[in-house]
């Protein structure tokens, strides 16, 4: 297992040289003349700049022989770019092709020549020089975790004198752009009427071994009109001591710009770590000794469990709007009830179940009271009109509230009006309750710890089948664990990068959040198309582009000149990835790809991975292989940290449920009670997760059921295998109504009068309690609450003896000394 917690590596550095020679073979652009080709390179390891060669008109040979030089780090995953593109005047420029080259692959101290085949079917070929060669610059100093790269950051306030200001440029504002920065560019307006000191500041971030520099002139003027500008490097200032530029425009001689660089501290404003965070392992040290006491009590133990006995049990739940809502306190009532309420370390909640999770913990000690109150507040709430919720008067509260988010700096979309709508159904005004404010629920272990789940998507481009990662949230942080990166959970939505919290905002209040993860517009016509059809064959090939993998390709042809030679795979232990050319779809099919995978309404939210970098041994870490789902492994430029934003939608997009936050290796996570609120395919949540597990290779039981029980599904399901000591036992509970139709209590039959009590309609859009509805009649909700607890306690013998094999099997495991 590679180390849980971020560490210090020193790395060196090397410049590389690019020299892009020709192209040859280019077909016609149209049917008159040659394409006008240019090619650019992306190495965004090293810059943010996209650089590009001339351009050279209406050849099908064209040669440039122009060369490019980056400087890299080695210790980091440096992925170059190189994409031949056809200009355009009148519309879109084409891009042809693109070469992904791993830098890793290239030998150093001697020039490399390559010649890429660019097309299978054609003899389109594109000729780069490549040379790498060791800097002997002092090392750099990068904290990671072996996935991702924190590097040294340098901060540059420029401050503009607003004093003396020409009339003629009053209004106007001067552009301050440091293109390999965070921020890229600044816009300050320029008037005599400003601050007491007359003057305005902005802040860049910038990598410190990027050697950046500074450019200032004035908007409306030509940036490469080298007259009007200010041009300054990073690397030309002393830090800590401000300068003055004078801004060379003629008109505004006077206008000055007082420069301060200096080095952002190096402890990051957030955690790069794979283990669990300090305030969770706190709270599972108290939590367990409530554990250990209700487990003594519960199942007649004549000693109290040691510490390592004591099993971690969990509680997850599926998604299913106001249903779930309902069903959730049921099924939490039925455990209150046998007494196993305080054996339960997590409970972790998907889409509507989460509603109900967010109101439980708005009583810091809501496990020890009776459930009778809650339950009977959602009964009041579910039972209401939701029709206030969309009248004038709310309509115009909620633009009010968007435009205020977006006036503070947070990213707005529709989501947040869902969440707001949510907030209006659920509390019928403000709430001003907080993630954070959860802690307060569990500061002495009093109740389960709640873990919520969104997952980050693309927002175009890819299907949750190509991209999805898991995005968890806590009262104590909010992390893509995948990455080993996780923030304060006040802090989710503040802008990041490399790391440091370069802009901090209000926590958001929980309805935000609530839309979040219960956002079911988010869907594309994708992700619907395999919803219906679990088939990726037509138009998953449809929309997809063209990808060659040279090096199998260069094997290949190596052994037709030789037969001799072994094909050996790829060492396993190499990192390099491989050498793709990516030919786009054509105008059609990406025309459709954008009509398919657009989503029209998604949780846009800030990025906090923004910045830092991909080390380059990242796809050998335990920790990220694990929930390494995405279709992008051997892309490190299309991850998260390269991305602007995150993109977040419910979780149910995939699998309506929440395991994976109990699946991380870290939570030692022994049993798992799974309830399932679905009113149809009562074992996809669970059988789908077993998939994924085994996909993933992440410990899981099998799931094996006969054709029987999937049509007539019994309460409650027990799925174990003891030989695979790292997989929890699951009890899985689906929503049907068996023996609760003639039973009102375990072992109390029904009179002939409550006959109907017992009566549920659990299937199609004509039962109660289909996912559009948000209003229940007090029987509905009643029903619904009663057969949830129910179908729990009338499970309480195989819940009790899936307890005591997972006690038994830690008292094995740390007798064998597995432990």
């Amino acid at each position: 297992m590679a180390d849980k917690h971020s560490h210090q590596e020193e790395s060196t550095h090397s410049r590389l040289s690019v020299t892009v020679i020709q192209a040859k073979n280019i077909p016609w652009a149209d049917w008159t003349t040659n394409a006008d080709c240019y090619v650019s390179l992306w190495l965004p390891s090293s810059t943010n700049k996209i650089l590009i060669t001339k351009t050279i008109s209406n050849s099908s040979e064209p040669r440039w022989n122009e060369t490019f030089h980056f400087k890299i780090s080695d210790n980091v995953k440096n992925m170059l770019y190189l994409a031949l593109h056809d200009e355009d005047t009148v519309s879109k420029n084409d891009l042809l092709y693109t070469v992904a080259v791993d830098v890793e692959n290239l030998d150093v101290g001697k020039p490399i020549k390559k010649t890429f085949p660019l097309n299978p079917e054609g003899n389109e070929t594109l000729e780069v020089e490549f040379t790498v060669q060791k800097l002997s610059a002092q090392p750099e100093k990068l904290l990671t975790n072996g996935v991702l790269v924190s590097r040294a950051v340098s901060c540059l306030d420029v401050c503009v004198d607003m004093k003396n200001i020409p009339e003629n440029v009053q209004g106007k504002r001067v552009v301050l752009a440091v293109e390999d920065s965070c921020e890229r560019a600044h816009k300050i307006k320029l008037s005599s009427v400003r601050n007491t000191n007359n003057t305005d500041t902005c802040r860049f971030h910038c990598i410190r071994k990027w050697d950046p520099e500074v450019i200032a002139h004035l908007e409306g003027q030509k940036p490469e009109d080298a007259d009007s500008l200010a041009k300054v490097p990073f690397k030309s200032l002393s830090f800590g001591v401000e300068e003055k530029v004078i801004l060379p425009v003629e008109t505004i001689k006077s206008l000055e710009l007082n420069l301060k660089a200096s080095h952002c501290p190096e402890k990051l404003d957030m955690r790069m770590e794979f283990d669990l965070c300090e305030d969770e392992k706190i709270f599972l040290q108290n939590r367990s000794k409530v554990s250990a006491a209700a487990l003594k009590k519960v199942l007649n133990l004549e000693r109290d469990l040691q510490a390592d006995e004591v099993p971690v049990i969990a509680v997850t739940t599926t998604g299913g709007g106001a249903r779930a809502m309902t069903a959730l306190y049921g099924s939490l009532s039925g455990l209150k009830k046998m007494s196993l309420l305080d054996t339960v370390s997590y409970i972790t909640g998907a889409s509507g179940s989460t509603w109900g999770m967010c109101k439980l913990y708005e009583d810091p000690d809501w496990s020890h009271h009776d459930l009778a109150r809650p339950i009977q507040e959602a009964q009041k709430i579910l039972t209401s009109s939701k029709l206030s919720a969309f009248s004038f008067d709310r309509l115009a509260f909620y633009r009010d509230e968007m435009k205020k988010r977006a006036e503070m700096g947070y990213k707005t979309s529709v989501t947040d009006l869902w969440g707001l709508v949510i907030e209006s159904m659920l509390h019928g005004g403000v709430n001003e309750t907080k993630l954070s404010d959860q802690r307060k629920a569990l500061n002495q272990g009093q109740n389960p710890l709640p873990l919520y789940l969104a997952m980050n998507v693309k927002d175009s481009d890819r299907t949750t089948l190509d991209f999805k990662e898991w995005c968890e949230f806590s009262p104590y942080e909010v992390g893509l664990f995948k990455y080993g990166t996780f923030i304060h959970s006040e802090d989710f939505g503040s802008e990041f990068f490399m790391g440091q919290l370069i802009k901090k905002l209000p926590e958001s209040r929980l309805c935000y959040l609530q839309g979040l993860w219960s956002n079911i517009f988010s869907i594309n016509l994708m992700d619907a198309w395999f919803a219906a059809t679990t088939s990726e064959n037509f138009w998953d090939r449809f929309t997809k582009d063209n990808v060659q993998h040279l090096d199998e390709e260069e094997a290949l042809a190596k052994r037709r000149e030789d037969p001799n030679l072994s094909l050996a795979k790829r060492s396993e232990d190499s990192t390099g990835a491989e050498t793709r050319v990516i030919q786009p779809s054509g105008k059609l099919s990406s025309t459709v790809r954008d009509i398919l995978t657009k989503r029209p309404i998604d949780g846009d939210q800030h990025n906090f991975l923004k910045g830092l970098q991909i080390h380059k041994d990242y796809c050998k870490h335990n920790g990220f292989t694990a929930f390494e789902d995405t279709k992008t492994r051997q892309c490190p430029n299309e991850l998260t940290p390269f991305m602007d934003s995150l993109c977040l939608v419910d979780s149910a997009y995939y699998i309506n449920a929440s395991f994976p936050s109990l699946l991380r290796e870290e939570r030692k996570v022994d049993v798992i009670l799974s309830f399932d609120y679905c009113l149809s395919r009562k074992f996809l949540s669970v059988e789908q997760t077993q998939t994924y597990c085994a996909r993933q290779k992440i410990p899981f039981p099998k799931i094996q059921l006969s054709e029987e029980e999937k049509e007539h599904p019994k309460e409650c399901y027990m799925f174990y295998e003891p030989d695979n000591a790292k997989a929890p036992i699951i009890l899985h509970f689906p929503l049907v109504a068996d023996t609760f139709q003639d039973f009102k209590e375990p072992g109390v039959k029904r009179s002939p009068e409550e006959h109907d009590d017992g009566q549920l309609s659990l299937s199609g859009f004509g039962s109660p309690y289909h996912l559009l509805n948000v209003t229940y009649s007090d029987k509905d909700f009643d029903k619904l609450v009663k057969l949830t607890e129910y179908n729990v306690i009338n499970n309480e013998k195989l819940i009790l003896q899936a307890v005591r094999d997972a006690i038994a099997h830690k008292q094995k495991s740390r007798d064998s000394g597995s432990i």
